[in-house]
């Protein structure tokens, strides 16, 4: 066998001789040669690329194709187990003994794909070695891409089976599920005017419970917007928002970010306490998801609105927009609807009352996120931003809450326990009431400190005993205490219309005669308070002038316990002294009951109950009380009623109450000064109403100069004036229109004068025998 030696490699041709039988032919695979690698191409040294040299091979026979065909099987074989070794005899050798001739295996040409370009651009071919670390680097990224997704899968099942313990263990603390329910929303009360205006509501809220959709859509829509902006998509629980507050109050090393829903918030309103602990934080978590589940969206957003804290003692939105603006949430504009939202972060701090600036910033803050969110368009923002919300001034001191307060202490007697909303119709005239609280705080305000005198009362009541108006002080916002009707003060001399009442009951006349001059009753010595006396008058001067000498010898005339039992017969309810005093007035009486006793004067004669109340009923128009007319019947007779009547008028015509006279309107009253002037009212009436007014000092201390003639007359005219505004005059029994009337009484026999007796055997006339001092000094 001839060999020769090529550049590609040993080329053995086969040779002929003695051949053994064919199974010696067979090649085993171990015997097999290695495939040749293939040769290294040259570099070009002008472009640093490789070159593709294409050499031009012959075809090989087929023997030799089935030999390289097998040494390139042998071969692949062999890379793929990578353990086996290759045969360790020469290629060359094994050729020889079994006949064959070696030759290079021509290289293939690739053909290029279908639809491909056949020529390849020009450019940098990556080695073996380079394509091999691609390889390599990509499997890593892999690998470590499938374990922190593996360990990820694993730690997400840990941390939902932890939190899954967690909120079971302090689920585990609260009630059972099933006994789990929203508590009813606090009843709200609604107090009208007789012409069905708002007076005030009433109630742990301040305001009505609304609907979602009786609001304008942009007062929730500011809700969300700055609370809660992904409350529509998330779960009770925003995930996004707590992780973003927790690395916000990390970042600045306190607590500056709160990561709470609104469900969250309405679930700590509704069940839980205002305590700061991870206990009470894991326990909202829970009732959050539990109100997810039972109630929609919109119910929760609707009963977050109705029960969420808006500060100055309001509770839901629609008690906040009556505190703040004056009007209901129903009504607010855009701007107060962001100065609403904007209250939930701090309501003392950002309250519009009180630092207008802080809440006017911080509806801005709200306009923006609403802009932000695509709840309103960025002119809409910027108009409201231009026109901010102003605070209602004052609303709070409203007399109108010394009605509302009165109406609450009365309305269990009506309808017992209140456990639903109400509507309270009363028997204010919104008119009158507005008159009464302006008149009397401007007349206090000019006047009060030079008289001494702080606060004051005014009541007024129409002839059936219903009160048309009350004023409870001259500011409610400084002093909630309700004098019209809790504070016990003497009347003084405006309790004399009762004793001169018995006194004509028991038969005098208002042309009787007595003797003004100084007196003594038990060591009593009642004054004047002119500290003058005036000899003898008859009874209507001298109630006219408010004689203290003659009110006390009639009250001691007719006796205390008749005068008690008068004064209750017309109205008065609290307990009374029976003593000589009585007369002057030192038993203490309300301004209500005392205003309620002198209507009988002006509806001819009828007792009355004062009242407010006139109707309740359930917002669905169930009708829970009606007031019934009823009263205690006639308490004055028709003929002593003219009689007092007239005296009355006489009071307003020539006596101490000239200041509230009326011109030609038929109207009677009575000043009253308790002593050293600790009070000083003016009590009077017409045809159509009767009303008190009250000046004085809490404490009781004296006044500079204050009487029921100055201050509280010229209060009560000015009120009375507004009061019958275009209304016709009637007359009063007793009172004719134009002017007072004498009533003229059929003068009695007179008895014949015991001018006293001879003295025997002297001319001295001694007095008669008999009598007593107050018989000697008045007569019979």
């Amino acid at each position: 066998m001839a060999t020769r030696r090529g550049k590609g490699g040993d080329r053995i041709e086969p040779t002929m001789g003695r051949v053994r039988d064919a199974s010696d032919l067979r090649v085993d695979p171990r015997d097999r040669p290695a495939a040749p690698s293939r040769p290294k191409r040259p570099k070009s040294a002008a472009s640093g690329q490789k070159t593709v040299q294409r050499a031009n091979h012959k075809p090989a026979s087929a023997g030799t194709a089935k030999t390289g065909k097998a040494a390139t099987g042998s071969g692949a074989r062999a890379k793929q187990s990578g353990k086996r070794k290759a045969s360790s005899r020469p290629d060359a050798a094994l050729a020889q003994e079994l006949g064959f001739e070696l030759q290079p295996r021509p290289k293939a040409r690739k053909r290029p794909a279908q639809g491909r370009p056949a020529a390849r651009k020009a450019g940098p071919r990556k080695s073996g070695k380079s394509r091999r670390k691609g390889r390599a680097g990509s499997g890593r990224f892999l690998r470590l891409v499938k374990r922190l997704f593996y360990w990820g899968m694993v730690a997400g099942i840990w941390g939902t089976v932890i939190v899954v313990a967690v909120l079971a263990y302090f689920a585990a603390q609260l009630p059972q599920s099933y006994d789990w329910t929203v508590p009813a929303r606090p009843p709200n009360v609604k107090i009208v005017s007789a012409e069905g205006q708002l007076i005030a509501n009433r109630g742990e809220s301040g305001g009505e419970a609304v609907r979602l959709e009786q609001l304008p859509k942009y007062l929730p829509q500011a809700v969300i917007a700055i609370e809660d902006r992904r409350f529509r998509s998330h779960f009770g629980i925003d995930v996004i928002g707590l992780g973003r507050a927790m690395v916000t109050n990390v970042m600045r090393g306190g607590v500056v970010q709160g990561g709470s829903t609104l469900t969250q918030q309405l679930a700590k309103n509704l069940f839980l306490t205002h305590e700061r602990t991870i206990s009470r934080k894991m326990q909202e978590v829970v009732l959050a998801l539990w109100l997810e589940a039972r109630h929609s969206k919109d119910e929760i957003l609707e009963m977050y609105l109705n029960r969420v804290y808006f500060g100055a003692g309001a509770y839901g939105v629609d008690g906040a927009a009556r505190r703040y603006f004056g009007k209901s949430a129903r009504q607010v504009t855009l701007a107060e609807a962001a100065t609403l939202a904007a209250l939930l972060k701090a309501p003392t701090r950002y309250a519009p009352n009180r630092n207008p600036d802080l809440a006017e910033q911080r509806a801005q803050l709200v306009l923006e996120a609403m802009a932000d969110s695509g709840f309103i368009s960025e002119r809409d923002a910027k108009n409201a931003i231009a026109n901010p919300a102003l605070a209602v001034a004052g609303n709070r001191a409203a007399g109108t809450n010394y009605v509302a307060d009165w109406v609450m202490d009365l309305l269990p007697g009506y309808i017992g326990r209140l456990d639903k909303d109400v509507i309270v119709s009363t028997t204010i005239d919104s008119r009158l009431q507005r008159e009464g609280e302006r008149l009397l705080s401007a007349a206090l305000d000019k006047q009060g400190k030079k008289l001494g005198v702080s606060q004051g009362a005014l009541v007024s009541l129409d002839t059936s005993g219903a009160v048309k108006a009350l004023v409870g002080g001259r500011d409610y916002r400084k002093s909630q205490f309700n004098r019209a009707v809790s504070a016990m003060r003497q009347p003084g001399s405006a309790f004399k219309p009762f004793v001169y009442l018995a006194a004509l009951e028991r038969g005098l006349t208002p042309d009787t005669v007595r003797v003004d001059q100084p007196v003594s009753i038990n060591g009593w010595s009642p004054k004047n308070y002119t500290k003058k006396y005036y000899g003898p008058v008859t009874l209507r001067r001298a109630l006219a002038y408010s004689l203290n000498t003659v009110a006390a010898t009639l009250g001691q005339e007719v006796g205390p316990k008749r005068v008690a039992t008068t004064a209750q017969r017309l109205g008065i309810s609290s307990p009374l002294k029976v003593n000589p005093s009585i007369a002057l007035g030192t038993s203490e009486v309300t301004p209500l009951e005392i205003t309620a006793a002198y209507v009988p004067f002006s509806n001819g004669g009828w007792g009355v109950l004062p009242h407010v109340i006139r109707e309740v009923k359930t917002e669905d128009g169930k009708v829970l009380f009606h007031r019934k007319i009823g009263g205690p019947g006639q308490v004055i007779a028709p003929d002593k009623l003219r009689q007092i009547n007239s005296m009355l008028a006489e009071t307003l015509f020539l006596g101490t109450g000239k200041r509230a006279r009326l011109g030609d309107r038929p109207a009677g009253g009575k000043t009253g000064t308790s002593q050293e002037m600790r009070d000083a009212w003016f009590i009077g009436f017409t045809a159509n109403y009767t009303t008190a007014v009250w000046l004085g000092n809490d404490d009781g201390s004296p006044s500079r100069s204050a009487t029921g003639g100055t201050l509280p007359a010229e209060i009560w005219h000015d009120y009375m004036e507004a009061a019958h505004e275009h209304m016709p005059m009637v007359e009063l029994p007793g009172i004719p229109v134009g002017g007072t009337a004498v009533v003229q009484e059929t003068p009695r026999p007179a008895p014949p004068r015991d001018v006293g007796r001879q003295q025997p055997g002297s001319e001295r006339i001694l007095p008669p025998a008999g009598g007593g001092f107050f018989r000697r000094l008045f007569g019979g």
